[in-house]
Parts: C-alpha cells; sequence; structure tokens
C-alpha cells in the first residue's frame, strides 16, 4: 500500500457485530483455552438450578398429598436440595474464576497487539488520529471488552442453558402451559435483532464520543503551559465542555433505547406469569396438572424469566462491548503502510554508510506533492546540509530518510539497499534522527540518555557527556545523572531537552546521524561548546542536517537546497553563495537576520 492509498485508522464498521467478535475471538486464543471445560461447569451450575423445583415438585405430589405428610422423605429432598445448591455454588465459582483468568488473559493479549501495532503504523497513519483518541482505542475500548466477557459472556453461557433446560422440564410437566409461555416471549425475540442494531449504532456513537472526549482533554493538559501563555482557559473549557456534552449526548441516547427495552421484558414477564397462574388452575381442576407439578412450573418460570429479563442488558453491555470492539480491531486491521520486512529482511554491517535517493516521489493523502523527482546520492562519511523555504520538503526527505515513510514512487538506498528491504532493528541501529523537539520520557536524566543505548553502564553515559563538553552542565544540575526531566521533559528548559537528545544519540553511536537542526533551541553560548562536540560527533560517519542557521551549512561539505519540493541546488556553500538562485537569497537573508 502506497502512503497515497493509506487513510485514516478503520473502525471495522463493516463487519456485522457477530463478523467483529468473531474475528476478535480469533486474535484471542488465550480464551478459548480450556473454554472446554469452563462449558462443563456452567452446564452443572446451571443444570444445579432445576433441583429445587424438582424437589419442590416432588415434595408437595409425594412427601405431602398422600395424606400425613412423609418427614423421612421430604428431609431426603431438603438434603438433596442443600447439596444440589452447594455443588451449584461451587460451579459457578469454578466457573467465574477460569472465565476471569481466560478472559485477562485474552485481554491482555489484544491489549498488547493493539499497542504494537500503534508502534508499527507509519508517523504518518498515527497522525490521521488525535493521539487521546488513539489511545482511548487500546486502553478505555478494551477495558469495556473485558467488563461485558467477564460478565455478560457469562450471562449469555448461563441464560442459555438456563432458558434451555427450564423449556424442557416445563414442557414433561405441561406442554400447554410451555406453549403459553413461549407465546407471550416470541413477539420480545422476533423485536430484539432490531433493537440490537439500534443500540449497536447508538453505541459506536458512544465509543467515539469517548475517544474525542479524552482526546480533547489529554491535549488540554498536556498543552497546559501554552493554553495559559495565550489566555485561552475559557475556550479550552468550552471546548472540553462541547466534548464532554457530546458524549453526555451519547450516552443518553444509548440509554434511553435500553430503557424503553428493558420495560418489555417486564411486561411480558408478568403477562406470562398471569396467564400461567389462570390456565394452570384450570388444567389442575380437569385433572391434566398436580398442585406439585403446578408450583414447580411457577418456579422454572422464575428461571425461564431470568435470562430474558437480563437479555436487553447484556444486550446493553454486548453492544458497548462490541463498539470497543471494532474500534480495536480498526487499529490491529489497519495496514502497516511502513513495514518491517523481519527476517527476511537485509541486515547491514556497521561502517560507514551511503545513501541515495532514485527518482523519489511523496504526496499526503489528498494532497499535491510535496517531494518531485528527488535524485541524489550522499558518499559516505560525507556532512551534508539540507536547506529551503518552509514547506520546501525538508522535513518529509529526512523522514523518507530514515523510513518513518515511504516514497510514493523512486526508492531510497541505503548501501546499495532499497531501505524497504532492510530490517527495521538494522536501520534503527544504523541511522538515527535528533527532531527539532527532542522527546524526553518521564523519567531521570540517565534513564533518557540510556534510551540510546540500553547496555550502557552508568560510567559509559558519563564519559559521553564529557565528550560531548557536558561535564559542566552535568555538575550543575541538582541530582546530576538522577535528576527528574519530568513529563516530557518539562523540569528541563528547551535547550537541555536538546542536550539529552544529543548525548542520546552520541550514546548510540550510528554510522547515519539526521539532525533537524539540533541546536535551535540552545543559547549561544551552549551552541558553541555543541559545535565542537558535534565536530567530533560526526567525524567518520555520514552526518545530514536540516539546516536552519548559517553556520550550519557554511560547515557542510554539501549542500542540499530545496524549493517547492524539488532539489534545485547542491554543492558547497563556497560555490552556491556565487551562484543567483534559491541558496544565495536564503544566504543573503541570513546574514541580514545576524545583522539585526
Amino acid at each position: 500500500m502506497t502512503v497515497v492509498e493509506s487513510g485514516r485508522i478503520g473502525a471495522g464498521a463493516e463487519r456485522s457485530a457477530w463478523g467483529v467478535v468473531r474475528h476478535g475471538l480469533s486474535l484471542t486464543p488465550e480464551f478459548r483455552t480450556g473454554l472446554g471445560l469452563t462449558l462443563v461447569l456452567a452446564t452443572i451450575a446451571t443444570c444445579g438450578k432445576i433441583i429445587v423445583p424438582l424437589a419442590v415438585q416432588q415434595t408437595i405430589d409425594t412427601g405431602i398429598a398422600a395424606g400425613a405428610p412423609d418427614l423421612p422423605y421430604i428431609t431426603r429432598m431438603v438434603a438433596v436440595c442443600a447439596a444440589a445448591v452447594l455443588l451449584t455454588a461451587l460451579a459457578a465459582y469454578l466457573m467465574n474464576v477460569r472465565l476471569y483468568k481466560a478472559t485477562e488473559s485474552s485481554l491482555a493479549t489484544l491489549r498488547v497487539r493493539g499497542f504494537r501495532h500503534v508502534h508499527d503504523l507509519s508517523v504518518l497513519t498515527q497522525n490521521t488520529e488525535r493521539r487521546g483518541a488513539l489511545v482511548s482505542r487500546v486502553t478505555n475500548d478494551i477495558d469495556q471488552i473485558s467488563t461485558f466477557m467477564q460478565w455478560g459472556g457469562l450471562m449469555i453461557i448461563m441464560a442459555f442453558g438456563q432458558l434451555l433446560i427450564a423449556t424442557v422440564l416445563m414442557f414433561v410437566y405441561s406442554w400447554q402451559l410451555t406453549l403459553l409461555v413461549w407465546a407471550c416471549f416470541v413477539p420480545l425475540m422476533i423485536a430484539l435483532p432490531r433493537f440490537q442494531r439500534w443500540l449497536s449504532a447508538a453505541y459506536t456513537r458512544v465509543r467515539e464520543r469517548t475517544g474525542d472526549m479524552l482526546a480533547a482533554v489529554s491535549e488540554s493538559v498536556v498543552g497546559a503551559a501554552v493554553i495559559r501563555a495565550y489566555a485561552t482557559e475559557r475556550r479550552t473549557a468550552e471546548r472540553i465542555d462541547k466534548a464532554v456534552d457530546a458524549n453526555k449526548a451519547a450516552q443518553v441516547r444509548a440509554q434511553t433505547i435500553v430503557g424503553f427495552v428493558f420495560p418489555l421484558t417486564e411486561i411480558v414477564a408478568a403477562l406470562a406469569i398471569t396467564g400461567v397462574v389462570v390456565l394452570g388452575v384450570r388444567l389442575g381442576l380437569g385433572g391434566d396438572i398436580t398442585a406439585g407439578k403446578l408450583v414447580a412450573f411457577l418456579f422454572l418460570i422464575t428461571l425461564f424469566v431470568a435470562p430474558m429479563q437480563t437479555a436487553t442488558e447484556v444486550l446493553n453491555e454486548a453492544q458497548n462491548a462490541i463498539a470497543g470492539w471494532r474500534r480495536v480491531l480498526g487499529v490491529i486491521d489497519t495496514p502497516a503502510d511502513v513495514a518491517d520486512p523481519g527476517d527476511g529482511g537485509v541486515e547491514l554491517p556497521r561502517g560507514p554508510i551511503s545513501v541515495s535517493f532514485e527518482g523519489v516521489e511523496f504526496a499526503y493523502p489528498g494532497g499535491p506533492p510535496v517531494l518531485r523527482g528527488v535524485t541524489v546520492a550522499i558518499p559516505p562519511r560525507s556532512r551534508v546540509a539540507v536547506v529551503g523555504e518552509t514547506g520546501s520538503g525538508k522535513t518529509t526527505f529526512a523522514k523518507l530518510l530514515t523510513r518513518l515513510m515511504d516514497p510514493v514512487s523512486g526508492q531510497v538506498v541505503v548501501d546499495g539497499h532499497d531501505l524497504r528491504d532492510i530490517r527495521f532493528s538494522s536501520l534503527r541501529e544504523r541511522i538515527v534522527m535528533v527532531p527539532q523537539d527532542g522527546f524526553l520520557f518521564d523519567g531521570t536524566l540517565e534513564e533518557n540518555i540510556r534510551y540510546g543505548k540500553p547496555s550502557a553502564t552508568r560510567d559509559q553515559i558519563t564519559l559521553a557527556l564529557t565528550e560531548l563538553g557536558l561535564a559542566d552542565w552535568l555538575d550543575g544540575l541538582p541530582a546530576g545523572l538522577d535528576t527528574p526531566v519530568g513529563q516530557r521533559g518539562e523540569s528541563l528548559s528547551a535547550g537541555e531537552r536538546q542536550l539529552v537528545a544529543l548525548a542520546r544519540a552520541y550514546l548510540a553511536d550510528p554510522d547515519l546521524l539526521l539532525l533537524d537542526e539540533a541546536t535551535s533551541a540552545v543559547d549561544p553560548a551552549t551552541e558553541v561548546r555543541l559545535a565542537r562536540a558535534l565536530e567530533g560527533v560526526t567525524r567518520g560517519r555520514t552526518a545530514v542536517t536540516i539546516a536552519h542557521r548559517l553556520s550550519t551549512a557554511e560547515n557542510a561539505d554539501e549542500i542540499l537546497v530545496f524549493d517547492g519540493g524539488r532539489l534545485v541546488q547542491r554543492g558547497p556553500h563556497a560555490e552556491l553563495v556565487r551562484e543567483p538562485g534559491v541558496y544565495a537569497d536564503l544566504h543573503a537573508s541570513w546574514i541580514s537576520a545576524a545583522r539585526a
């Protein structure tokens, strides 16, 4: 699939509810493991419920109706009931435990698979979704599935068995009364599929609005500093209120449908019980049914009616879960348009690295071309600066080079191999990118630098900082390497975050270092120190820098100049600055800005 063909993450809406469940279960084999024994326990737990009606019938018809009460017989019946109740309780307990374990294991697999697949998706695909909504798909939606599978799944198993057993025993006692009960409930059963479709649409809407609400809240929390800086608290609050109100409206609509269906079950159940009492008395007077069987039949009606009464509630949870499942599967089923070739891919040896773009074209979905016919070779150990106006294609060039995205046509070749054929593990080891806004994780300074090389020791990290000329900066921190950086590194200044990002990349020791002007947020004194350190970092390896500063371009071996998505000039600074063109104009503007 090309980038143009890829779109938003799907929601799996084309599948029916049953199709969603089947596909979801196929991805979680843990749920099916040992399911046979769980069903046996469910059968025992269900069958045990008919012992009480049977014992009541036998007690009335045999232990009492014969004249003098047969106390030994009644005692045996009571003992049988007690044993049946204990066995039923034990079976239900074991079934619950097994179902809970199987559910949590299967959903843990689904959650891990969902999170990992999110990371497999290209940056472009991820950017089609709001972050909060994307996280909601693999957290909140899976939690909703868990609630249903641990409760609703159990109710479905028990209800089906209970309904079947109650019907068989009722038919044995009185086929007339059984037909009456079914005649009351058949119309409701016929109507349930339509209610199911209404609920499915309503709860899909609920899951979507919940994702939107979480996205709005998370963005406002992450961007709190910007919100305060621009005094947009009121506007942000209105935006959140709107998302919360939309979620509330979706929830109310779904519950309104449930509130309409549930009383219908109560009414039908009342009609069934009333009809059984009236018709049962008439049959009893005619000798067609004994008093014990009629009383037992009324007990059995409760076993029959209970599943019907809970059907709407189960349906409610089921549709909520299926809506969540559909959204989770929408993530998992979204093709990874930037896929790891895996074991069949190329493993590149370490050493000097060469790169070439061969007729590379790129366009974002639904947009005009961003890069057009880019053909360029970057020799090993060269230092290349990429320059151009905003929107000229510089960042896209960098993302294609690091394979955060794939070209629509043409190919990016590294050491003679198409980038798409190289294993991610090898690619990420050989090519490291330092973005302009180096992201830091909530942890210590040492932990964040170690992301560049997980096996690095504390001494190696300290040495790396020293070689970068950052020893004095490290000594000035309150806890040295143990200094907490805060969420997203907010305990550090923007310049300090870039120092950490550079140290992380230096520790990784790549063969190609791609810098998105990593010194742009650093103060002049630190920039001078980093310039000296970067001279050592880039020596002996290929270095590509997205340049926003004059000094970066002037120190490069070669400059690539982009304009309107095309590579319009290339060469050393001394040569390009003398030629009329894009670079000469950029250089002139840099000089003017420096003098101002």
